[in-house]
């Protein structure tokens, strides 16, 4: 997909950057109305690029992760058996080679499940806020895992590969369609509060791809969620009324550099960074500052102001806080062009864990994270589609693998590779749905001739953004990579 420009400075046959070609021919307001189209559109149909070659459902995406591996079996996937069962000796049939201490006895889910919405979804009570908007999702429950360890397993969900130095999917559907917007970031991060995942900012680092299409940082709530954008108060020498020309000249500086080092693309990178940055100065405190929304829809994802500090434990009423703040922010940025919003849950790396790892107590943990998402998120939904935005986003919940079937200390849960569940909904997805079964324990998919894998999943959402995933590659170290490897297949029976 890497091609030199059609546009060369002539005797030197030095490239022309898209910037310098649209200034030289265009100039001024012109010039800028040009670039502004092109960036809003992507590419004009008459030159698209190999990769684009369908017509998309959805523009932009939403990635909620739970890190630490949520439990499919007590929050989406009913398995009655457990219920059974409860306490009994659990024999798979089969040698098992689990993380920690080998297999306890069947463990029911702390929770009941009961059907929701019109297509009678079966959901634990813990997350009964999504059945408001169940007949919106496809549930994928056979999907499968390479490995049981939290860093790989993160990364492949994150990246398509399970080891380091591959970009993340959003820098690939960054690469792939350009923004939507000219003052924003389009690959947009939020962490959780209390840390970074498995692997921090591998997980959203463009890694060959060239720079500018990584992940922005962006801490929700915090005094200053986007690093480095504004100079330090007592700095001592930048004003309001300088750093405009300032940054003027280190502009024509970049410029004047990168013109004697032509196709590095660091260069462009930097200079399109810092461009981005002063934009941003005027577009991020806006799109950030939530006070302004009514009170209707902070009571949606139930926002409560009276809640001013982070909590340092786990409990629901601050955890529905957190995730409210991300995802009330995770809409006004997509409805302000950003293509690509990733929203972490779950990261607290102390000991005993209280994050989605629950090998110690699942109804310690998993009770208030669940309950703590499952409002916002549905409020998410709920709020995209009566914005009509709904239609032409995909919204993708993840993690990196399931949990047991069987008790880890009789009350905790140890890794499930074998099969897990991820949910679907938006832009050109049919709702309502379930693709996929596991078997009557939630051990292994039912059918595991045909599993899903996590490749099919980038695959669909890159076919509804208009993407064929075997067309969109960048060539590193001799190899035409792509974010689906060699593998991947369009998940035709949640498309709408």
């Amino acid at each position: 997909m890497s091609h030199p420009s059609p546009w060369h400075r002539g005797a030197h046959d030095h490239p022309v950057s898209r910037r310098d070609f649209l200034w030289r021919s265009g100039g001024g307001l012109g010039g800028i109305a040009l670039a502004a189209m092109l960036g809003q559109r992507g590419h004009a149909a008459a030159d698209a690029p190999p990769h684009l070659v369908l017509r998309p459902k959805a523009r932009r995406v939403i990635q909620i992760f739970m890190a630490g591996a949520a439990s499919h079996v007590d929050l989406f996937d009913h398995k009655p058996l457990l219920e059974k069962r409860h306490g009994e000796k659990w024999d798979p049939g089969e040698k098992v080679e689990l993380f920690q201490d080998g297999l306890g006895a069947v463990f029911r889910p702390p929770w009941s499940f009961q059907p929701y919405g019109q297509c009678g979804k079966m959901l634990s009570e813990v997350v009964s806020p999504l059945g408001a908007v169940v007949d919106e999702m496809a549930f994928i429950h056979n999907l499968v895992g390479k490995t049981g360890i939290h860093s790989q397993a993160t990364l492949l969900q994150a990246t398509g590969f399970n080891t380091p130095g591959f970009p993340g999917m959003g820098s690939w559907i960054s690469y792939g369609l350009g923004s939507l917007n000219e003052n924003l970031p389009t690959f947009v991060v939020m962490p959780d509060h209390r840390g970074f995942p498995s692997n921090g900012a591998k997980n959203w680092d463009a890694a060959f791809l060239p720079t500018q299409h990584q992940g922005t940082l962006v801490r929700v709530g915090s005094d200053n969620p986007v690093e480095d954008l504004f100079p330090p108060a007592d700095n001592g020498f930048i004003r309001a009324d300088t750093e405009p020309r300032t940054l003027d000249l280190l502009a024509r500086l970049n410029r004047r550099h990168a013109e004697t080092r032509p196709g590095d693309p660091r260069l462009e990178a930097r200079i399109r960074s810092y461009e981005l940055a002063a934009r941003m100065q005027l577009a991020a405190p806006e799109a950030l500052d939530i006070s302004k929304e009514p009170q209707s829809i902070l009571d949606l994802y139930g926002i409560d102001n009276s809640t001013r500090t982070w909590p340092t434990d786990i409990n629901p009423r601050e955890e529905i806080d957190v995730m409210g703040r991300k995802c009330l922010t995770a809409r006004r940025l997509l409805e302000r062009g950003v293509r690509f919003v990733q929203v972490w849950s779950g990261n607290d790396n102390s000991f005993p864990r209280r994050n989605w790892d629950s090998h110690e107590d699942i109804a310690r943990d998993h009770g208030p994270l669940a309950m703590g998402m499952a409002k916002p998120i549905a409020a998410l939904i709920q709020d995209l589609r009566q914005r009509g935005l709904l239609e032409d986003t995909l919204v993708l919940w993840t993690t990196e693998f399931g949990r047991m079937p069987c008790a880890q200390g009789g009350k905790g849960r140890d890794h499930n590779p074998f099969v897990f569940t991820n949910w679907l909904c938006g832009g050109g997805i049919r709702g309502g749905v379930t693709h996929g079964l596991s078997d009557e324990w939630g051990y292994k998919p039912a059918d595991r001739a045909n599993a899903t894998q996590v490749y099919d999943i980038h695959a669909t959402i890159l076919h509804l953004l208009g993407i064929d995933h075997t067309r969109l590659t960048f060539r590193h170290n001799g190899v035409d990579r792509r974010l689906t490897d060699v593998h991947g297949e369009v998940i035709h029976g949640i498309l709408a």
